[in-house]
């Protein structure tokens, strides 16, 4: 693995990657509603520190406490709920405590996005020295370097500015995003770079870009339940095409299907 990559802690995506995120790169991870992008993009942040990267994650819809519960969940495989009213069985509450203390000395940093400005956003960096990954959930919760009218022009901004802070910063930057642009009952629902939007600045200035698709979602009669394809669908510094994932809902967890 080169020195300037940070690893998602996913073999097989790794493996597409030449070793995983690297430094200075702007990363999309995309996917419909429901499709569970903020658990991944969760999962990656911890599986990176967890090898040891410092790692920040900046959440737009819950305070650092949710985040943890349920990075908890995840990483002890219990359900959210459960695991939020305290109804655990012996065997993961005993999974559940194993989780909180190999989370509890990981160089992995919880941030709230909510009422922040972009300003706000780069001085969050400088609390993880040195830095290697930034996680930021979502694209679309994000505070805009400058304010724009339209939602899309917002995007736009924000995605120009966070390439330029990934090279500043030296960090590798994945964000997740919505697909604004996605029809579900298209023939080929899997998510492409056009469904992105942000008046094509994301299609332009990301350097990776990945895409969850389940096709459960949209053919539940014909889709393996939690089978998850994560479609590579840019790599300026390699191929492009896709790896097998699975999901599993009830913990909001992903997992390798070499694993």
């Amino acid at each position: 693995m080169a020195a300037d990559t940070v690893p998602s802690g996913f073999p097989s995506l790794d493996r597409v990657l030449g070793g995983g995120l690297r430094r200075q790169d702007l990363a999309i991870l995309a996917g419909d509603v429901g499709s569970g992008k903020s658990a991944l993009a969760l999962g990656i942040a911890i599986r990176a520190a967890r090898a040891g990267f410092p790692t920040l994650f900046l959440s737009g819809e819950m305070g650092p406490e949710r985040v943890m519960e349920r990075a908890l969940a995840l990483e002890g495989k219990a359900p959210v709920d459960d695991l939020r009213q305290g109804r655990l069985d012996p065997a993961t509450r005993a999974s559940v405590g194993a989780a909180a203390h190999r989370l509890r000395d990981v160089p992995l940093l919880l941030r709230p996005l909510l009422d922040e400005s972009f300003a706000d956003m780069r001085e969050a960096l400088d609390i993880v020295p040195p830095r290697a990954l930034v996680v930021v959930d979502s694209l679309q919760l994000m505070p805009a370097p400058r304010p724009a009218a339209r939602v899309e022009e917002r995007v736009a901004l924000s995605v120009r500015a966070l390439k330029a802070l990934a090279v500043e910063r030296d960090v590798a930057l994945l964000v997740a995003a919505q697909l604004p642009r996605h029809r579900a009952g298209r023939p080929d629902p899997r998510p492409t770079l056009d469904d992105l939007g942000g008046l094509g600045a994301i299609k332009q200035n990301a350097d990776l870009v990945l895409a969850i698709y389940r096709e459960e979602m949209y053919r539940p009669a014909q889709g393996v339940e939690g089978a998850t394809e994560l479609i590579v669908a840019k790599n300026r510094n390699g191929p492009t095409g896709f790896v097998d994932l699975y999901f599993y809902p009830r913990y909001m967890r992903f997992e390798d299907v070499t694993e």
